[in-house]
Parts: C-alpha cells; sequence; structure tokens
C-alpha cells in the first residue's frame, strides 16, 4: 500500500471522526484523539527499523543507482518510512521479487 492511500485515508477518517464528534456533541474530545491519533502514526513512520532490515538493505544495496541514492540519503538510522521508500524503489526495479 502506498503512502498517499495511507495518508488519504487518515484524512476521510480524521473527517469522519470530526463530524462525529460534532453530532455527539464531544468536539474538543475527538479533536485530542486525532491529534494523538496523528502523532502516534508519525512517531511509527519515524521510528528506526529493526537490524534484520538492515540486512535486506545490504542485499538491495549496489544492484540498482536509484535505490542507493534512497539508501545514501537515509544515512546509518534507517526510519521506517526511509526503508519503505528504498524496498518499493528496489521492487519496481526488480520486478521479479
Amino acid at each position: 500500500m502506498s503512502l498517499n492511500i495511507i495518508l488519504i485515508v487518515g484524512v476521510v477518517l480524521s473527517i469522519a471522526f470530526h463530524f462525529m464528534g460534532v453530532y455527539a456533541g464531544a468536539k474538543k474530545t475527538v479533536w485530542v484523539m486525532i491529534v494523538l491519533m496523528w502523532a502516534g502514526s508519525i512517531s511509527v513512520a519515524m521510528n528506526e527499523v529493526k537490524a534484520n532490515a538492515y540486512d535486506d538493505v545490504k542485499k538491495m544495496q549496489g544492484q540498482f543507482e536509484d535505490t542507493d541514492k534512497f539508501i545514501l540519503d537515509a544515512g546509518k538510522e534507517i526510519s521506517l518510512y526511509e526503508f519503505l521508500l528504498i524496498k518499493k524503489s528496489y521492487i519496481k526495479n526488480n520486478p521479479k521479487k
């Protein structure tokens, strides 16, 4: 699933929760929940990946130029979002996997 689809679903859910809060008369509670939901999802996306993901990155490195660019941009500590970009680039260049 691409990041754009996830963001669109998140925005639609936020709007739906907002209208539920308006209907229920709990706007402040719903907005606090929406802020916490977005903060949590951003935090998860920015967390560093597990050690076995670094092994996968080493296997992908050196095969495709644009994948190597994403790996170089990520640096030594790769976040989940950066790993997904690297993996997507690798799969795009190597469709047999």
